[in-house]
């Protein structure tokens, strides 16, 4: 039986799609915790903070749907990072069924801190892959996601 790393058939799974990104996200969120571990910040966290460094005031279904995150698990996350000090929520006046988030001083701080961190995460070199590789898959994933190309 095969025990190294990569002997392993996979069959129709070595072209599935879907198999593929699932092994290379937790390949990634691996690496993110190797490089950001220091930083005591979990993925979903960061992303939180980053789109709502960008969006300001977003209503939190809104924020839901992009990120793609479930509903229940969204208002723990928010209930979360509002207790730890780093979001805001604010009912907006045209819908009081909305709920708007906010980053406090202490969630921009935080950005701040974690920053520096996550852009060297990401400037490091991708095992297996040359730099111009990199930028296609990228390009690539953008696409496939729907986010514009131009968007940084």
């Amino acid at each position: 039986m095969p025990e190294e790393k990569g002997a392993l058939g996979y069959g129709v799974l070595s072209d599935s799609f879907g198999f593929l990104l699932r092994l290379a996200q937790l390949r990634s969120f691996a690496e993110f915790y190797a490089d950001m571990g220091p930083e005591d910040i979990r993925p979903g966290e960061m992303t939180m903070l980053f789109v709502l460094a960008e969006n300001p005031g977003v209503r939190q279904g809104v924020l839901a749907k992009a990120l793609q995150i479930k509903r229940a698990h969204m208002t723990k996350m928010v209930h979360g990072m509002e207790a730890e000090g780093l979001l805001e929520r604010t009912v907006p006046q045209d819908d009081k069924r909305s709920v708007e988030l906010w980053l406090t001083d202490m969630g921009r701080a935080r950005i701040d801190t974690v920053r520096p961190v996550f852009v060297r995460h990401e400037a490091r070199d991708v095992p297996g892959l040359e730099s111009a590789e990199v930028a296609e898959l990228k390009r690539l994933l953008r696409r496939y996601v729907g986010i514009d190309p131009e968007e940084k």
